[in-house]
């Protein structure tokens, strides 16, 4: 675990919790490799049989491990900044979101873990006045990342470490390459919602991984109709905004975060 001074942290936020987004985001992408580090390490040993929690869903020893990561090095770089974490809220630590607070997947897409796919991720997101103004993702197995400041650019990195500009496409004109969960949601309403509109392509995919296709210009719509966590949403939703799409409600309202129990109400990320 790469360790910040506490000199380190003031220095990425001010006395008054403000945070300097450009320069979190170095510590942030370290974190967020040797969390996918964790996830590894694991999925090669004997401990990665999964079990479920009271809502059903799985987890396994990596989720744990790549949290215990996250926190550490979160509160390292300023202890004041809650953090809403998945596994720490399941285990009932379930504080108040605030005007500055980090919402943490420490492995975003358990199944896809548990069923060796490799389409999980790391994601980290920071929120200020109910909006992502930055965030990570990370797919350990395929050695990839993404990340991105809102009004700043977003970016991506592939296995050997060559970075490259995230933009999102304008929709063709033969339709859009619609991308949407492999294990959730409901097919029926994304039907619905997608009658009259121009499909050129359908895509599945796991975790966040569905926001960074959009964000690189490889997809342009995502419908998520069904219960989903701001967790599993915010950092690819900033790297997303970043790079110059969206996320709104049904409504066409700005996705924002801090809700009550953490929970989102239908959504549309897409190109903008």
């Amino acid at each position: 675990m790469t360790e910040m001074t506490e000199s380190d942290g003031r220095a990425l936020f001010s006395d008054d919790g403000v945070p300097d987004h450009h320069a979190l985001m170095a510590p942030l992408r370290l974190l967020a490799l040797e969390a996918g580090a964790a996830i590894i390490k694991v999925a090669s040993s004997a401990s990665a049989d999964s079990w479920d929690k009271a809502d059903g869903s799985p987890v396994t020893e990596a989720d744990h491990a790549a949290e215990r990561v996250i926190l550490q090095g979160l509160k390292a770089i300023d202890e004041r900044i809650t953090i809403v974490s998945e596994e720490a809220f399941a285990a009932g630590y379930r504080p108040e979101a605030e005007e500055t607070f980090w919402l943490v997947d420490p492995l975003d897409g358990t199944r896809e873990f548990v069923s060796g796919s490799g389409e999980y991720t790391v994601n980290i997101a920071l929120i200020s006045q109910r909006r992502p103004v930055l965030g990570v993702v990370h797919c350990p197995s395929l050695g990839t990342s993404a990340w991105g400041i809102v009004g700043h650019g977003a970016y991506e990195s592939d296995p050997k470490g060559n970075v490259s500009p995230l933009s999102v496409r304008r929709i063709p004109d033969e339709g859009a390459v619609v991308i949407a969960s492999r294990r959730h949601g409901d097919p029926d309403r994304l039907k619905t919602f997608l009658d009259g509109r121009p499909v050129a392509e359908w895509r599945s995919a796991g975790s966040s991984l569905k926001f960074i296709e959009i964000a690189a210009g490889r997809a342009d719509i995502y419908p998520r109709f069904g219960t989903t966590m701001e967790w599993d949403t915010a950092a690819g939703d900033a790297v997303l905004r970043a790079a110059g799409g969206s996320t709104r409600t049904t409504a066409g309202e700005d996705l924002l975060y801090g809700k009550t129990g953490y929970i989102n109400p239908d959504f549309v990320a897409a190109a903008d």
